[in-house]
């Protein structure tokens, strides 16, 4: 028979979640903050389970996440900010810093780390993507958190057996 791994979206009591929220851009990336947390709390977690730290920008997320996922504590750390394109090319330095910091970590650290900043070219599309018009990517960061941890305390189970 295949044996098979697979997480689901439940919290177990002995997990715990940190939320990394860039500042910068508030009024999109509050919105993502506040649904990452319902989707955790929604899912079982007790708000004691849950950790939100506020840094400037999303340029300065995959350091704290970094800080976060060594520390051993955390199940999963879940990374959102908002990255609107101006009219100079400070958006793809931003956004190619974030998403390499951030991406590095999990492997670095064997601790989900979760990509839940948004890269758009406007205001609007950034507010439909949280919670206007195509469900809210602080949401989503949240449950492929959840299920991750639930992946990874499966697949360290299956490794030491």
């Amino acid at each position: 028979m295949i044996q098979e791994i697979r997480g689901e979206l439940a919290i177990n009591k002995d997990q715990k979640f940190a939320i990394v929220v860039a500042e910068f851009n508030g009024m999109i990336t509050t919105r993502l903050a506040d649904a990452a947390v319902d989707a955790l709390l929604r899912h079982g977690a007790f708000e004691s389970q849950i950790l939100r730290v506020w840094v400037p920008g999303s340029i300065e997320i995959p350091t704290v996440a970094r800080q976060l996922a060594l520390g051993g504590k955390y199940s999963a750390v879940i990374c959102l900010g908002c990255i609107i394109r101006g009219q100079t090319a400070h958006f793809d330095h931003v956004a190619q810093q974030a998403a390499e910091g951030i991406g590095r970590i999990g492997p670095e650290t064997g601790i989900p780390v979760i990509f839940g900043v948004i890269t758009a070219d406007n205001v609007e599309q950034a507010m439909d993507r949280a919670g206007l018009k195509m469900g809210n990517t602080g949401w989503y960061a949240a449950c492929a958190a959840i299920e991750m941890a639930q992946v990874m305390k499966k697949l360290k189970n299956a490794v030491q057996k």
